[in-house]
């Protein structure tokens, strides 16, 4: 224990005890395979300056604006239930404090909400880039899975300053009567019981995943010749946009299935063979994808080889409703004469998305419902369960894509690169219930879109801007028609971050734990994402880059029609321009809130760029990507009266900037590289120009010149 100084000097000074953990190993960088430690950090404090301490880090230092005797410090370390939880607080009841620092992270550190406010609002928060949210009030470090979060009512501001991609720095000002700084190690871990959460061994897929799926186009009719149909259009009519995978579902396999063979040489509806069409899909510019499941169904094959699957009391092969015969992951054998030579064909093939089913019922049916098999050989069951999955991720290699599916799957964090949150279909559910977990533990699966008149736009939409997997799933037909605009314009999709440790809607993470109890897979569990619409969410996606920041707003029909800056995270004392993305109009230009008008039939939803007003003319979007120029835009800037960027860009295809012109502005002239202007037009103080390049990137600049 270390007696140490706080905020006072000589025989005045207040004093408290700090824990110290002095383990010399913690001073060195935290290496791949070394767990951090489950324990409070050293908090020193000498005069006015402050540091928090953790595994050989320093995490936070920090410098209060005085020193006086009369504030009141104290701390608390709560260890229950295997969680830490250390908190830390100063009261003055004189002048407020002011407490103000640098908190250090890793390159996955970054800024948010650790824990829902009083009031929260129906809004689900993600980010490109490092949030400078007014709502966050802490910082998260993924690489070491900490949080130091910053507890009601202080004051707290915090701001990315520094980022060289191994580390982060955030500054932070914290002001209030009550400082409190709240601490907790191992938060995914333990304290949202992920056990199998460790950050340090790996990271999360980060490349955009968009694709399209045939399950709801053929169901299981699928043939050969609909699958090279639906290469030949995806490839034209999507993959200029950002679609890179072709993912052929259940259908193409040898029944009943089970051994190598019936999944590898597939079927008559495939003469060519699997290894062709995975080639044709290739030539076509795109990445193979394929399904297949974990059941085993060849009767005779299993009580040939008892040894190889979980048996009963009889001592014969265990059967499970969805699964068949049950392979035993704790049995190498089953793994290398069954699991082993699947993947590895397909990998050698040359499959690169992975989606893999009925793993529910491998766990409920499985593996649950015969416990007492894994009890009585002394295995591990979900360690066994493990097994057999990080067999498949083993042969199919780190640099595939694994989808695990369906229903939320806690024991394979760290195997999976994704995971079906909810049941078959399409659903918003799990983008609020689990938006938490979204590029942290794994990337939210939310299933297949298909582009109807009323889903099209907002299906796209929100699966883009929470950062999850895009998979499309129409018959190809439906590519030729206006439709498709909803899917280009929301790919490809960008990494994004959440912007709350917490989930919106938690009554299903809550329940998490319940997944080692649950014996029958045959529908949605309790703790699965459901397939609720949840119209009444607002989705919000901040954007950063070097060159400036700004909101989208996703708004469906059963969300407010009033929102007010603050609850954005925005400074309400501002003036902000709001443009809808889909019909292509200026709002307006609004200080604290704003009204979003009534939802257009077309569309089914509105998307709302929301930028700080400047003096100047300025870029309100573009036509490329919902994210109004974050995905497309690599430059711009405002210099010498000249609004000028640089745009990826589809080329051959009709792009437009959306520009505010205010008043005292004259516009001269636009010039472009590798493109052809096609439109210069103003509709009140919006400017659309048009221009159609012929080259997949442009830098282009808007001349303007003062009013006489």
């Amino acid at each position: 224990m270390k007696l140490t100084c706080l905020l006072a000097d000589g025989a005045k000074a207040l004093v408290f005890l700090a824990i110290c953990h002095c383990n010399p190993a913690y001073a060195a960088e935290i290496k791949s395979d070394t767990a951090p430690p489950n324990s409070p950090a050293n908090i020193v404090a000498e005069g006015r300056n402050l540091s928090i301490q953790y595994n050989g880090q320093t995490l936070l230092v920090g410098e209060f604006s005085f020193t006086d005797p009369g504030v009141i410090f104290t701390q608390k370390v709560d260890e229950q239930e295997g969680r830490v939880i250390q908190a830390f607080k100063w009261v003055s009841a004189g002048k407020p404090l002011k407490l103000t620092g640098i908190i250090d992270g890793s390159g996955q550190s970054f800024p948010c909400e650790a824990d829902p406010p009083h009031e929260a609002g129906k809004i689900v928060r993600h980010s490109v880039g490092l949030s400078n949210s007014l709502l966050n009030r802490a910082v998260y470090d993924r690489r070491s899975d900490w949080v130091i979060s910053v507890n009601w009512p202080t004051g707290i501001r915090i701001i990315p300053v520094a980022d060289n991609g191994e580390t982060r720095q955030f500054r932070f000002e914290a002001t209030g009567n009550v400082i409190e700084i709240d601490f907790r190690p191992l938060f995914f871990q333990k304290h949202r019981g992920l056990s199998y959460f460790k950050p340090w061994t790996y990271d999360v897929w980060r490349p955009s995943v968009a694709g399209w799926c045939s399950w709801f186009a053929y169901f299981n009719t699928i043939t050969e010749q609909k699958i090279e149909h639906a290469a030949d259009v995806v490839s034209k009519e999507l993959a200029p946009y950002g679609i890179e995978y072709l993912q052929i579902d259940d259908g193409y396999q040898k029944e009943p299935g089970g051994l190598p063979e019936t999944w590898l040489t597939g079927n008559e509806k495939f003469p060519s063979g699997l290894d062709h069409l995975c080639n044709y899909i290739k030539s076509k510019g795109l990445k193979p994808g394929i399904w297949t499941y974990t059941s085993f169904h060849q009767k005779e094959y299993a009580f040939r080889n008892r040894d190889l699957f979980v048996r009963n009391l009889q001592g014969d092969p265990a059967y499970g409703n969805w699964i068949g015969y049950i392979l035993d992951g704790s049995n190498p054998a089953a793994l290398n004469r069954i699991i082993k030579p699947i993947y590895k064909g397909f990998r050698d093939m040359g499959w690169q998305y992975f989606k893999v089913d009925a793993l529910r019922h491998l766990r409920y049916e499985g593996y649950n419902s015969n416990s007492g098999y894994f009890a009585a050989k002394k295995a591990d069951l979900t360690g066994s369960y493990r097994s057999l999955v990080q067999a498949i991720r083993n042969e199919i290699g780190e640099d595939n894509f694994m989808l695990g599916c369906w229903g939320i799957r806690p024991e394979l964090v760290g195997i999976i690169n994704s995971c079906r949150i909810g049941g078959d279909g399409f659903g918003y559910g799990g983008l609020s219930q689990y938006n938490s977990f979204n590029n942290v533990v794994w990337r939210n699966d939310p299933d297949h879109i298909e582009l109807s008149p009323e889903e099209a736009y907002r299906s796209c939409m929100v699966t883009s801007m929470t950062g999850s997997v895009f998979m499309l799933t129409d018959k190809p037909e439906v590519y030729s028609t206006e439709l498709v605009e909803a899917a280009r314009r929301s790919i490809p999709v960008m990494f994004t971050q959440p912007g709350q440790l917490y989930d919106a809607d938690p009554s299903r993470s809550s329940k998490i734990s319940w997944v080692g109890s649950e014996l029958n897979g045959d529908g949605p569990r309790v703790f699965d994402a459901c397939q609720n619409e949840n119209k009444d969410y607002l989705y919000l996606l901040e954007v950063n880059k070097p060159f400036g920041n700004w909101m989208l707003l996703g708004r469906m029909e059963g969300a407010p029609q009033t929102v007010s800056y603050k609850e954005l995270g925005l400074d309400d004392e501002k003036e902000y321009l709001v443009f809808e993305f889909w019909t292509k109009k200026l709002i307006g230009s609004f200080q604290s809130d704003f009204c979003t008008g009534e939802i257009s039939p077309k569309y089914h939803c509105q998307l709302f760029c929301i930028r700080e007003r400047q003096d100047h003319p300025q870029l309100l979007a573009t036509n490329r990507h919902i994210t109004c120029g974050g995905y497309d835009l690599e430059d711009l800037k405002w210099e010498d009266m000249t609004l000028s960027g640089k745009s990826k860009v589809v080329k051959g295809e009709e792009y437009k900037l959306y520009i505010a012109e205010p008043e005292g502005y004259a516009f001269v002239k636009f010039e472009s590289d590798n493109a052809k202007v096609t439109s210069s037009t103003r509709n009140g103080m919006v400017r659309e120009i048009s221009i159609k390049p012929d080259a997949d990137s442009v830098s282009w600049s808007v001349t303007y010149d003062h009013l006489k």
